[in-house]
């Protein structure tokens, strides 16, 4: 374990560029994106890229992750345009159920427009609303917007907060230490629990009893 806390703390911006991106993608655009942990590792990233004193590195993530971020949304977009929402019902699912189905659908019913915007801090609906906003016919242009405005609040924030953060914390090497293998930790832990419980969940058979949330088109959402 230490070993590879040790690996990851001296991994290049480049290492971390690839890891960040792939997974905001995946987090973004599809269903097993649910089970990953995006927050800390946009944070995380922060905190490895100040051991670098890689501050333009640090900014420019913070821009193509961004990207990615609206691109994987647009993605997801489209497959639950394409496929709608009641596939994803599982029986006997802990996050994958009818009812966590109907919450994220009653939240963009409500929200709309600002469904989509504050739907990046939360993490399970993060990855729902742009399936379900897909499936609801939610108008493309109003979508975008809604997500790009989501990202730009999201993205910087925790990649910054994690590299400014570090910075602070360079005058005290083992607090420094710390705070790298607690993020680092958090997230390998966090994509671990996220593989097992995706798997956990896929396994269980589609519920036949949910329906399709294509029926949120509340004019707010068009």
């Amino acid at each position: 374990m230490a070993h590879a806390f040790a690996s990851l703390e001296t991994a290049g911006p480049v290492a971390v560029w690839v890891i960040v991106l792939s997974f905001i993608f995946v987090e973004c655009a599809f269903i097993f994106g649910l089970f990953l942990p995006g927050d800390s590792l946009l944070f995380a990233a922060g905190v490895v890229l100040a051991t670098h004193n890689s501050e333009l590195s640090a900014w420019l993530l913070s821009l193509a992750a961004l990207i990615v971020a609206v691109v994987g949304n647009q993605v997801g977009y489209f497959i639950g345009r394409g496929t709608g929402t009641r596939v994803l019902a599982r029986k006997g699912g802990k996050v994958l159920n009818r009812q966590n189905l109907k919450r994220a659908g009653d939240f963009l019913d409500r929200r709309g427009f600002w469904a989509v915007v504050l739907a990046r801090w939360i993490p399970w609906i993060r990855t729902l609303a742009p399936m379900i906003a897909g499936a609801a016919r939610m108008d493309l242009r109003r979508f975008t917007l809604a997500t790009t405005i989501g990202a730009i609040a999201w993205v910087p924030t925790l990649v910054l907060a994690g590299y400014y953060g570090a910075g602070v914390l360079q005058t005290f090497p083992w607090l420094e230490t710390a705070a790298i293998v607690v993020s680092v930790a958090f997230f390998l832990g966090g994509t671990g629990w996220g593989i097992w419980r995706y798997r956990q969940e896929m396994a269980k058979p589609i519920d036949e009893t949910s329906e399709d949330l294509e029926h949120v088109s509340h004019p707010q959402a068009r």
